[in-house]
């Protein structure tokens, strides 16, 4: 009873420091990783893979994948600007990067080309269809994407130029580090539904009720689940 007094008044006191417009947020963060399925070891265990055929096939490393993106998957009741209104998607040496781009609806893109030879940049996705044509070194053209959902973007002249915008409603998301760790800051108290998503694998979500202060932890294991069987 006494620190919940205690915490109430706090709460005034801030509200009262603040004009009555303090935000009471939490934080929310966690682990992110993928595992694959454990049937698929026995062709490597068994040495097949070191075979003159499948020696040259790349297998997919679960522990060691990248590019996951964590966010909030509702619409809040407030909505910010983008923080950073212009992103760059550089091309060079016959890649995009980075490979994938989390943005807030509204932000511009911008695309440079740092090559000496033609590139082009172009989607037929659904949230956003767009050509740039072809251009070459020191050359930008610009995309504002407006829609929230994946728009997967390729060059029309070579074979292994992808990447992904993945365009959100909200600012609270987070791309994990190297070590998968995540942080959404500044979340305001409440129960959200929480996505974490990846490229290559079925998206997961979870309930989170976010604290008023302080911190709360949701880990995900992404695997191939979920999905209807055949």
């Amino acid at each position: 009873m006494i620190k919940k007094a205690v915490a109430i008044l706090l709460t005034l006191l801030i509200l009262s420091l603040t004009g009555g417009n303090a935000v009471i947020a939490g934080d929310i963060v966690g682990i992110v990783k993928a595992v694959g399925r454990e049937e698929a070891q026995e062709d490597l265990e068994q040495g097949r893979y070191e075979s003159r055929k499948y020696k040259f096939l790349e297998r997919l490393n679960y522990d060691q994948l990248q590019d996951f993106i964590v966010y909030i998957d509702q619409t809040m009741d407030v909505v910010r600007p983008p923080a950073k209104p212009v992103q760059i998607v550089i091309q060079k040496n016959g890649t995009f990067t980075p490979h994938v781009l989390p943005v807030l609806v509204g932000t511009t893109v911008e695309w440079p080309n740092k090559d000496e030879i033609y590139h082009n940049v172009f989607s037929m996705s659904e949230a956003k269809s767009f050509d740039l044509g072809l251009y070459k070194s020191d050359q930008t053209k610009r995309v504002t994407f407006d829609k929230a959902g994946r728009v997967d973007v390729f060059c029309s002249i070579h074979t292994k130029m992808n990447c992904i915008i993945l365009v959100l409603n909200n600012h609270y998301f987070a791309v994990p580090d190297k070590k998968r760790f995540y942080r959404i800051s500044n979340v305001p108290a409440g129960t959200y539904t929480l996505k974490a998503w990846h490229e290559r694998l079925p998206a997961q979500s979870k309930q989170v009720t976010v604290p008023e202060t302080g911190e709360v932890q949701i880990d995900f294991v992404l695997s191939i689940t979920g999905l209807p069987k055949y």
